[in-house]
């Protein structure tokens, strides 16, 4: 198992609220989460639903888009934050209120569910 990545925030995204269309987030960070051995994005995404099916989680998902993504809320931290499948890695989007104890337990939980699997860690802050 890796053994304590750092999940330190250098960037929280700033939200916008453009006239008509929603929200939208400049900016931010990103963790990329890639096991050890090469593994499928929907067999990654069945094992990313076990955890939060779990919990301590209250999440949904985005149904029409070309990879899975949910909005979760880990309950015990009460940090929120996104969790995408991509190209065999799983993504943790920092928000704006995000801190790093979700965002490492999450990653804890994630290595037990794949049986001490080791992952590595890679921080991604736009800009830079």
């Amino acid at each position: 198992m890796t053994t304590d990545p750092s999940f330190a925030i250098p960037a929280h995204p700033q939200r916008r609220f453009p006239h008509g269309s929603g929200v939208e987030y400049e900016g931010g960070t990103e963790f990329r989460l890639t096991p050890e051995g090469e593994r499928a994005t929907p067999e990654l995404a069945d094992t990313v639903v076990g955890i939060l099916a779990n919990g301590p989680y209250r999440y949904g998902d985005f149904h029409d888009l070309p990879m899975p993504l949910w909005l979760v809320r880990d309950e015990e931290t009460t940090d929120v934050f996104r969790v995408a499948v991509r190209d065999g890695t799983v993504r943790l989007h920092v928000l704006p209120t995000t801190e790093s104890d979700g965002l490492q337990r999450f990653f804890e939980r994630l290595c037990g569910a794949t049986g001490g699997q080791s992952w590595s860690v890679r921080r991604h802050v736009d800009g830079q």
